[in-house]
């Protein structure tokens, strides 16, 4: 007999997408050659409509270039980008304690936080051609990472 509480990546759905702030900032006379790296900030927001087995993550992310001094300014780049998933047996995966505290599966938690990130790298990596940060990739991390940040 299968375990009901196990995490089941096919009972998840990416169901909506949106990109809430997509913005870059590059001074004028920026010469993309001379960023030889980036500083990246970035933060992912889980919550839950457990009525609806919805769950939404926020993620938002913080770049800016790095010049060593070779640039007069460095350009910067902002972005939240929101994930509404479905999740068919959300209940069992997510229990509310007598204190409203959500007891959340660490399988869900992780799979949520790496489609959320991987699925971002891709679209960043779109959305940023031809830009001061045509070079930037979300770098692969661990998932968890994300999660530990935010005290999940």
């Amino acid at each position: 007999m299968q375990d009901k509480n196990k995490f089941d990546p096919e009972k998840v759905s990416v169901i909506d997408f949106k990109m809430i702030k997509s913005q870059v900032d590059t001074p004028e006379n920026f010469e993309i050659g001379k960023a030889v790296g980036f500083h990246l900030d970035n933060t992912l927001q889980l919550s839950f409509n457990l009525v609806d087995k919805l769950a939404k993550a926020d993620f938002t992310i913080s770049v800016k270039t790095d010049c060593k001094g070779e640039n007069e300014c460095e350009a910067t780049g902002n972005f939240h980008l929101v994930f509404i998933y479905l999740i068919e047996n959300l209940e069992e995966l997510a229990i509310a304690d007598k204190n409203k505290r959500l007891e959340l599966n660490p399988d869900l938690a992780n799979a949520l936080s790496s489609v959320t990130y991987s699925t971002s790298r891709g679209v960043l990596l779109t959305k940023l051609q031809g830009t001061a940060f045509q070079n930037f990739v979300l770098p692969i991390i661990n998932p968890n990472i994300l999660l530990k940040k935010n005290k999940l």
